[in-house]
């Protein structure tokens, strides 16, 4: 729905079959391939009416076999296609993991430079959902560790857009991370809008007395904590990290220089996470601008649990995440 003044009002779902879609027009080099992308329009209804729009030679339904069709993307971008790979839950992303990591992110280095593998992998990431332990958790931390890829996590609808196109540019391989709690997310952006910057972290919210880092959903929980906080008279800065590979430190590093303070929301476990990444970065970057140790707010360590009270304990929350900041901010001493 086309608002002339204010932009384009679309969902993050749509806001990703569009730049699908627009990617296949401009190039034919460009196909989706996964389980249920074709008939079924997606899992999540991301590829809905692809297959009728491009057919079934560019939307390709493929076995339940995610390490088979994934180094069949991986064939295809060294045969000069630009292949985007659907996989529909981030968990079944782990039976494809041979070929991401010792395929997909090797292919370049171990061919002396000669061989680009330029594929975009897709998949959904998180829980709140309850759709129990093997549907809902945020392993996107575990792929940043990775070198050879990009991770992206786009949250706001212009990324998820943007994001896609730019990745398709992008002669490497690259993942994106779509939380699955935001297909639903309606916003407006220009109707303008093309691709965007993968390498920077942005500043959502300006803020003086502390700086929240967090990316993808959790983004939100942060900005609502944020806003609650500054009727408080405490105004927290809230960074989206973006992209997790490779990470922007100076932007994050810049404002705990500013506020002193730095409190990481990670809906990945804290053990490992990339939360724990960001952390070390600030201590050997910004050490002796903390007026305070940098505190993280993570998923408890346990399968994400199905019940609806015991998922949403499992996950951040904003009131913790009030908690917590206000803590932070008491004077010490």
């Amino acid at each position: 729905m086309k608002n002339d003044k204010q932009g384009i009002k679309l969902t993050y779902r749509e806001a990703v079959r569009q730049a699908i879609r627009e990617a296949m027009q401009k190039d034919e080099r460009v196909f989706l391939m996964g389980e249920d992308v074709g008939r079924y329009g997606g899992a999540y209804a991301v590829s809905m009416g692809l297959l009728e729009e491009f057919g079934p030679e560019r939307i390709r339904d493929t076995p339940l076999s995610e390490s088979t069709f994934v180094g069949t993307g991986i064939g295809a971008a060294l045969g000069g296609m630009r292949p985007i790979v659907e996989i529909m839950t981030v968990n079944f992303s782990l039976l494809a993991m041979d070929q991401i990591v010792n395929n997909a992110a090797k292919y370049l280095h171990m061919s002396g430079g000669q061989f680009n593998v330029p594929l975009v992998i897709r998949m959904a990431t998180g829980g709140g959902r309850q759709l129990a332990a093997q549907h809902s958790h945020s392993l996107e931390g575990w792929d940043a560790h990775i070198p050879g890829i990009k991770v992206l996590t786009p949250a706001t609808i212009e990324d998820a857009r943007g994001m896609l196109w730019t990745a398709l540019e992008d002669p490497d391989p690259v993942l994106i991370f779509e939380h699955a709690g935001l297909y639903n997310m309606s916003g407006e952006i220009s109707p303008n809008a093309g691709p965007v910057d993968i390498d920077q972290a942005r500043i959502r919210r300006h803020g003086s007395d502390l700086t929240i880092i967090s990316y993808s959903a959790s983004l939100f929980k942060a900005l609502d904590a944020a806003q609650a906080l500054s009727e408080e008279g405490i105004e927290a800065e809230v960074i989206d990290l973006r992209t997790l590979r490779p990470l922007d430190d100076r932007t994050f590093l810049d404002s705990v220089t500013k506020t002193h303070r730095a409190l990481i929301v990670d809906e990945g476990w804290r053990s490992g996470s990339i939360s724990a990444e960001v952390s070390a970065r600030i201590m050997e970057g910004a050490f002796y601008d903390l007026d305070t140790p940098v505190e993280r707010i993570c998923s408890a360590e346990v399968p994400m649990p199905y019940a609806r009270h015991m998922e949403q304990a499992a996950l951040p929350q904003v009131e913790t995440i009030i908690t917590t900041v206000r803590r932070m901010v008491q004077p010490h001493g």
